[in-house]
Parts: C-alpha cells; sequence; structure tokens
C-alpha cells in the first residue's frame, strides 16, 4: 500500500456493472474466491458444527459453551505469524515461493489434523474432543495467517473492492459446507445403516477431503509481486533476523500510530455482538425443537443464498460510503440482526420464522464481515509484515469470539433465550462508542487507500 496521505482519502471512482462483473472475473479474484472458501471451510469444525454433534451426544451447555475457548489459537496466531513471514519451509518455500509454499505446507497439517478430529467421541472423551478441536483450530489459524497476506499483497487496488466481496462470500459459503453439509452429510452416511459417531466420522473425513480445493488453488496461484520483492529485500538476512524483523517492526510500525490502543480495543469489540450470539445459534434451535436435518436445509438453502447477497452488498457499502460511516452500518445491522432470534423464541417451531432468523443473520453478518475485513486490510500497510501485522488484528477480532463469548451458554441457562438474544444486541454498545471517538479523532482518514 502507499503511504497514507494527510488529506481525506478520494472517494472511490464509479464503475459501470460491466465493468465491475468483469474485475469478478479477474484471475487473482478467481484465486482469492477459492482460497477464501478453504479459510472458511474449518471455522466451524471445531466450532458450530463440533457443538451440535456434542449438544446430540448429551453434553450440557455450559461444557458446550466452554468449547469456546478451543478457539484461543485464532486469538494467538500472531505470536508465531512472524515465523510465517520470516521462515522458509524446507521443500516447500523453494518448490512453490514464499507465500505458496506456506499455503500447501499448513494444507496439508489441517487435512491431518481434522482426521484426527474426527477420530474422537464427545460422548466418551470430551477431552480428546477438546484437543482434536484445538489442533484443528491452529492448523486453521495458521492456514488464514497466510491467506490474509497472499490476499492483501496479490490484488492491486483495482480489484481490491471484487476480492474482498468474493473472498467474504467464499469464507462463508466455507462455513456453510462446514455446518449445513456437514449436517446433511451425517444424516445421510445414518440412512445407510452405520451409527451416529461413525456417521459423525465420515462428515468429518469428507471436510478433509475438501480441505484439497484451497490445496489445488495454491498450486495453481502465481506468488505475489509484493512478497518477491521482500523476499528479496532480506535475502542477506539470517533466519533468526528476518523473524525478529517482522515480529518487531510489525508491533513498532502499529503502536506508534495516532490512537493505536483504542483502534486495537475496537477491533476486540467490533465483532463481539455476532460471536456472542453466533456461539450459542445452533443449540438454541436445537432446544427450540428443530431438527438436524431442519437446521441444515435452511443454513444451505436460504442462508446461503442471504450470504452471497450481504456479501456482495457489505463490498457496495464500502465502495459507496466512506469507511466510518460504512463501520457504522455494519455494526448497527449485525447488532440488531440478533432480535430476530429473540423473535424466533418466542414463534417456536416454525420453519419460516427460522428462515427469516437465519436469513437477517447471514445477511447482516456478511455485510458487517466485509466492511471490518476491509478496515483491517487498510490498517496493513508494509509487505515485509503484513502476515504478523494482520494475524494480530485477527487475533485480537476474535477475542470476542474465544474468550468474552466462553460464559455465553451459562447466560443462556440463567436468562432463557428471549432475554440472551436481547443481551446479545447491547453487547455492541462498546464498539459503537469507540467508533465514534476514532471518528472524532480523525482515525479513519490518516489511513492509506482502503483495501476494499
Amino acid at each position: 500500500m502507499t503511504a497514507p496521505d494527510a488529506a481525506s482519502p478520494a472517494p472511490p471512482a464509479r464503475t459501470s456493472w460491466r465493468e465491475s462483473l468483469t474485475v469478478y472475473l479477474q484471475p487473482r479474484v478467481l484465486i482469492v474466491l477459492l482460497l477464501g472458501f478453504s479459510s472458511g471451510l474449518p471455522l466451524a469444525l471445531s466450532g458450530s458444527t463440533l457443538l451440535v454433534w456434542m449438544r446430540e451426544a448429551g453434553v450440557d451447555l455450559g461444557t458446550i459453551g466452554l468449547f469456546a475457548l478451543v478457539g484461543t489459537p485464532y486469538t494467538l496466531k500472531f505470536i508465531w505469524a512472524p515465523l510465517v513471514d520470516a521462515l522458509h519451509v524446507p521443500f516447500f518455500t523453494r518448490a512453490f515461493g514464499r507465500r505458496r509454499g506456506w499455503l500447501v505446507f499448513s494444507q496439508l497439517l489441517l487435512i491431518g489434523a481434522i482426521l484426527l478430529l474426527a477420530l474422537t467421541d464427545p460422548a466418551r472423551s470430551p477431552l480428546f474432543v477438546a484437543l482434536g478441536a484445538l489442533l484443528v483450530a491452529a492448523m486453521s489459524a495458521t492456514q488464514d495467517i497466510v491467506v490474509d497476506a497472499f490476499r492483501v499483497e496479490s490484488l492491486p487496488e483495482n480489484e481490491q473492492a471484487a476480492g474482498m466481496a468474493s473472498y467474504v462470500a467464499a469464507y462463508r459459503i466455507g462455513m456453510l459446507v462446514s455446518t449445513a453439509g456437514v449436517l446433511f452429510l451425517v444424516t445421510a452416511y445414518e440412512t445407510t445403516g452405520i451409527g451416529r459417531t461413525s456417521a459423525w466420522m465420515w462428515g468429518y473425513v469428507s471436510m478433509a477431503a475438501l480441505v484439497l480445493i484451497g490445496t489445488v488453488t495454491a498450486l495453481a496461484a502465481t506468488e505475489p509481486e509484493q512478497s518477491v520483492r521482500a523476499e528479496a529485500a532480506t535475502r542477506s538476512e539470517t533466519a533468526f533476523q528476518r523473524v525478529m524483523h517482522a515480529a518487531i517492526g510489525a508491533f513498532s510500525e502499529f503502536l506508534t500510530r495516532k490512537d493505536a490502543l483504542t483502534a486495537l480495543a475496537f477491533v476486540v469489540l467490533f465483532k463481539f455482538t455476532d460471536a456472542f450470539s453466533g456461539t450459542m445459534t445452533a443449540p438454541f434451535v436445537i432446544d427450540l425443537g428443530f431438527t438436524r436435518n431442519d437446521y441444515a436445509a435452511i443454513v444451505k438453502g436460504v442462508g446461503l443464498a442471504a450470504t452471497l447477497i450481504g456479501g456482495f452488498a457489505g463490498g457496495y457499502v464500502a465502495r459507496r460510503y466512506s469507511l466510518a460511516t460504512s463501520l457504522w452500518i455494519g455494526g448497527a445491522l449485525q447488532a440488531t440482526s440478533n432480535l430476530a432470534f429473540a423473535w424466533l423464541a418466542h414463534v417456536g417451531v416454525n420453519q419460516w420464522a427460522l428462515a427469516l432468523a437465519i436469513s437477517v443473520e447471514n445477511f447482516t453478518g456478511a455485510i458487517g464481515t466485509v466492511i471490518f475485513v476491509a478496515y483491517l486490510s487498510a490498517l496493513c500497510q508494509n509487505p515485509l509484515h503484513t502476515a504478523t501485522q494482520y494475524a494480530l488484528l485477527t487475533a485480537l477480532s476474535a477475542v470476542g469470539r474465544t474468550y468474552l463469548s466462553s460464559g455465553a451458554g451459562y447466560v443462556a441457562e440463567a436468562t432463557g433465550w428471549p432475554l440472551f438474544f436481547a443481551i446479545s444486541v447491547l453487547v455492541a454498545v462498546p464498539s459503537l462508542l469507540l467508533l465514534a471517538f476514532l471518528q472524532q479523532r480523525k482515525h479513519f482518514e490518516t489511513l492509506g487507500p482502503v483495501r476494499v
């Protein structure tokens, strides 16, 4: 990215719908789209899908809520991100390049981790399930580190809007495949006569096979030019020097910015409202009386359409309005969407009501995610430590999902479902107050070109 200007950034140029459509078909954008699917696929396997498996196995809600802690690697990934920025993976880096080598390596490790989780049994050994889920989260977080750096470095400015919308839409599709897709597969395997535990195992094995989509994409991609230049600039340094420069440079460069700590607090809290309610959505639907297939069919069908529309709507909002205004829109939408589930709790078992609630959540969540990722990308301005800096930001954004949301199950048990989802709206207030403060301090005007 270029150096930030003192003046406010110029509004994005208007383009015709034909030009907008053409840019979505650019090879770099299509590569980013497929990598987005690969990034989104494993998240639910150690999250919401695993929670459904555990609930069906008879695990109590309190324990299920604590399983949010297995997402710790998403929060701590900035610790090993400098290794991804600086170190070479034997054979892989030499054969495929700095970013692509790490992509292939991390995806192969992820496949192995998912297969290990598939062999566990929540009813008999929840501890081994937790360890398996933790390993999947760690490998998934490592893949995210590389994909995020690859995306930020590979797309030119005129392809950022299409790339970001495609990435987020594909990410959400990957999550839907590993939620609704797994639930459908488990049911299908059960109809063949195998037991429930084996059906869940083969559902996870199928997801491990789908990770190969990302591997093939990485092999077909081209190493980003920014990464090649950064590699050439540090070729004379030792591995230790490269790691230290990536780690120290990423943190020191960011922390010297105006209002850096406030910006980091905003990053932590912006998606908290989504995470707090999202942690308990699957158990809520099951407790309400819907079957596994009811939930899967609606998430896979109506939810998928809402996700796609929301992803591209978020791209439009980010191009049409300033970054601060876009964040206001995304923040308000994703918070108030939780009221749809409070309403569903009063309605009861009604498939149309469930379809509406899921659609509202997926649509607004996709909008908020596109805009938020645009903001995070705008904060990363140096290819020498893109992976480390972006990993730090996304790790902080995972604090809400991993730690602040870990008590959501106990809150739901204490308050009941309608009040729980009303509370999940109120937890958005701190992030909106920080957004107002940053806007008043002209924080968004100091950023370079916004990568949306």
